[in-house]
């Protein structure tokens, strides 16, 4: 792989890890004083689909995989909306399960971190392979006070559950909850509904974007969904790479310093 912003620069192993390293956790304006980074990993075509028949696997190539793999290694927990985790049919994710090339970067962390899925109602079958399936992460259930009690009961006997917020869920509580837990670095996978609900929060430190090289046509979503404008306008970011293999660019932008 290659980065051609800031340096021009051909990429190893060590180079692309350094890359996508989390910065030192920042702890002013935090809840609590809490330390965390919030990075979104998210893929889309040259005209703004998100994905391709419903899922983002068509979009994807050799180097945005690698990547998604890298940043999974590095996450000390993955969040996901439960629309996503069922489009994508997320499992736990399992030790060397993306690549052993990565293994090294848990060393004195677990094999691999847990999935953390976010769902208002707990509409997630207790019995589904991200729930219930072999990991070496025990999974986490975001969802409120208002979700049916039995079904959190049932979904508490396989998984650990974070109640946050009455009727939704209240991001920066379940975020500040994860991170009270030890989760300081955080990734999301999205999907588009999430994603825009944790930008309207203003929770998201760092975006990894890969442009692949296609044209999809009218009629996908975008890498964000919702009803409306975002609230007090376009949040500005900050480029910090530019990498690019097989057509594919893979940007990685942060917010401004304070």
């Amino acid at each position: 792989m290659r980065q051609i912003y800031p340096e021009p620069a051909d990429l190893g192993r060590d180079g692309l890890a350094a890359c996508y390293a989390y910065p030192d956790l920042p702890v002013a304006g935090r809840e609590g004083g809490l330390r965390w980074w919030l990075r979104a990993n998210m893929v889309t075509s040259l005209d703004g689909a998100a994905t391709i028949g419903g899922r983002t696997g068509g979009l994807s190539g050799g180097a945005d995989q690698d990547v998604f793999a890298l940043l999974r290694a590095l996450a000390d927990v993955i969040i996901v909306g439960a629309g996503t985790a069922r489009a994508e049919r997320y499992g736990p994710v399992r030790p060397g399960q993306e690549g052993v090339q990565w293994a090294w970067l848990r060393d004195g962390r677990p094999a691999a971190p847990p999935i953390a899925v976010v769902t208002r109602q707990l509409s997630i079958d207790p019995a589904s392979r991200l729930l219930a399936g072999p990991g070496a992460a025990r999974s986490i259930v975001i969802t409120t006070e208002s979700a049916p009690a039995g079904r959190r009961a049932r979904v508490a006997r396989t998984a650990e559950v974070i109640v946050a917020g009455e009727h939704s869920v209240d991001l920066p509580a379940a975020v500040a909850a994860l991170a009270g837990r030890g989760y300081q670095r955080m990734l999301t996978e999205g999907g588009p509904w999430l994603l825009a609900q944790l930008i309207e929060a203003g929770l998201v430190d760092e975006l990894c974007l890969t442009i692949s090289p296609l044209l999809t046509g009218p009629g996908a979503a975008r890498i964000v969904a919702g009803t409306g404008p975002l609230p007090g306008g376009a949040r500005p970011v900050t480029l910090a790479h530019v990498l690019v293999q097989d057509g594919h660019l893979l940007c990685r932008y942060t917010r401004p310093p304070a």
